[in-house]
């Protein structure tokens, strides 16, 4: 088991490309049952990396493929 806290403190990697997509900005959890249904990502940076360049990121809960010591692998296209 994990804090939703230390998602922020880890690196989301895409298994497709190897690619770092962001840090995770929020988490979207059903009111109903209180699963995670999805992470927030934050959106790529312009400007110097101060100004937000597009809409964040949403992958969903079952794209999450491992949570590591310091990475969370997904699978999204």
């Amino acid at each position: 088991m994990f804090k939703i806290t230390d998602l922020t403190k880890k690196d989301i990697i895409n298994v497709k490309d190897g690619a770092k997509l962001g840090p995770v900005k929020d988490v979207h959890i059903n009111s109903a049952d209180g699963k995670v249904v999805a992470i927030v990502l934050d959106g790529p940076r312009r400007f110097l990396g101060l100004m937000s360049a597009g809409k964040d990121n949403v992958v969903p809960w079952e794209k999450i493929k491992l949570v590591g010591k310091h990475a969370v692998l997904v699978e999204v296209d």
